[in-house]
């Protein structure tokens, strides 16, 4: 009920600032002869802008310190002994009294005083929260005035709010760094406790992954070996890839230069359907249907397949990322101009030599792109190879038998029990780290091969 209250008030000041501002410009300029700096839009838009920040500032204030305000006067309805005396006597009473609070009734295992609180606490938090609102909306509507008074034909409004834009385009940036960097430096610093108790040397090179949930007297934590995980993540992705890349590379292009308008009307939204379906999904089909039908169908040329393999994985994983490739790359061709087409057709070029020597080289970048997320897709991905790949962690090259990958493995070391400051589960950090390196270097490579194109194309 609060945020409902909360919305509305905002949506309120924003609506109405915003059109009061932009009739108060609209007047300016019809009872001025001088030509105004700014359009009319822009104008409401600062009125708006000088409206919400005040209301902002107060509710994200109250946010971060309303809980400890709440907490501190409901201490100060609570008895000294109680108070002062057991914490766990305490955090009983602030919990019956935070549900008389809420249910604003009373309970009947609480004591009179405890009852008193809650009714107290209800009350009080009515108070605040009305407060709250009447002290953001007077506020907004103080500063929609003195914007709305600033209104003249000389107000650069366009070049103070596209600065303000610039400002908030710069804090989303930072955001975004500095997110990345923490969680770089999260896996790192985990990484490293873990390589104190496992060598760096047997976790990279190790061949066995056999991990200890509890250490033994001497201290044997396991095995860690690396290479089965990673492994078995490449082969998965490679296979998902051989399925995705073609099939949704060769759509692409089918629905950019070959399909007619119906056609593309009805094939282009049936495929993208397949990028809202769960991965969960994805897995029990392939657990439940492609997997047995895999077993089938190599029983029948004589070649023994598992039904949960690192094949099955890897194609029910490539058709869930075909709609990645085939709508991005669809995107990207659809970008290249016309004229470049038709020069081409005007040159005698074929309609297939004019989209292999002219369309593709150009989009390269685009679909360079497409199938970089992809491949970090295929890196990532967890449940289908949870449910079908059959999560053994051994190193074997046959993709006809079962695997594990990275991504299953951080799942499985940090479900149960376990104590978080364990190399059992330290082990996911490193892991994490891991996927995070592979992902970068291909980043930078799928960067230098389009810098490299780009240069002989320009």
């Amino acid at each position: 009920m609060n945020s409902l209250v909360v919305a509305a008030l905002l949506l309120l000041l924003l609506a109405a600032s915003y059109k009061i501002g932009l009739s108060r410009s609209r007047a300016v300029a019809g009872s001025s002869t001088l030509k105004m700096h700014s359009r009319p839009n822009y104008h409401g838009m600062m009125v708006a802008l000088w409206c919400l920040v005040p209301a902002l500032a107060i509710l994200l204030v109250w946010f971060f310190v309303g809980d400890d305000v709440v907490r501190t006067y409901t201490l100060s309805l609570l008895p000294p002994e109680v108070v002062n005396g057991d914490p766990t006597q305490l955090r009983d009473a602030l919990r019956r009294v935070e549900q008389i609070s809420t249910g604003y009734g009373v309970v009947g295992d609480a004591q009179p005083y405890e009852n008193a609180a809650g009714q107290s606490l209800h009350e009080f938090r009515l108070l605040t929260f009305w407060a709250t609102v009447a002290v953001a909306a007077g506020l907004g509507i103080i500063g929609l005035l003195v914007m709305r008074a600033r209104i003249a034909p000389r107000l650069r409004a366009r070049n103070e709010f596209e600065a303000v834009v610039k400002v908030l385009l710069a804090i989303c940036s930072g955001i975004a760094i500095l997110t990345t960097v923490g969680i770089i430096a999260s896996l790192l610093r985990e990484a490293l406790h873990f390589f104190s108790f496992i060598s760096p040397m047997d976790f990279f090179f190790g061949t066995v992954w056999a991990p200890r949930f509890s250490a033994t007297a001497g201290g044997d934590y396991g095995q860690y070996g690396l290479l089965p995980l990673l492994w078995g993540t490449i082969m998965v992705s490679t296979i998902a890839m051989l399925v995705a890349i073609p099939l949704g590379l060769m759509s692409a292009i089918y629905l950019a230069e070959y399909a007619p308008r119906k056609v593309r009307a009805f094939a282009k939204p049936m495929i993208e359907i397949l990028a809202g379906i769960p991965s969960i999904i994805y897995g029990f089909f392939a657990l439940v249907t492609l997997g047995p039908a895999l077993s089938t169908i190599g029983d029948m040329i004589g070649v023994p397949i598992r039904a949960t393999s690192a094949l099955t994985a890897g194609i029910a994983m490539g058709i869930m990322i075909i709609p990645f490739v085939s709508s991005l790359s669809d995107d990207i061709i659809n970008q290249v101009p016309g004229a470049m087409r038709d020069g081409s057709l005007g040159m005698g070029a074929t309609k297939s030599e004019t989209i292999r020597r002219v369309v593709l080289p150009a989009a390269l970048p685009g679909i360079v792109g497409a199938f970089l997320l992809a491949v970090s897709k295929a890196f990532g991905e967890t449940m289908i190879v949870v449910l079908a790949a059959g999560n053994a962690p051994i190193l074997r090259f046959n993709p006809f038998e079962a695997t594990s990958t990275v991504t299953v493995s951080i799942v499985n070391q940090l479900t149960g029990d376990t104590n978080f400051a364990s190399p059992q589960s330290l082990v996911a950090f490193a892991l994490g780290l891991t996927l995070f390196a592979m992902t970068l270097c291909l980043n930078v490579i799928a960067l230098y091969v389009v810098r490299k194109y780009r240069e002989q194309y320009e």
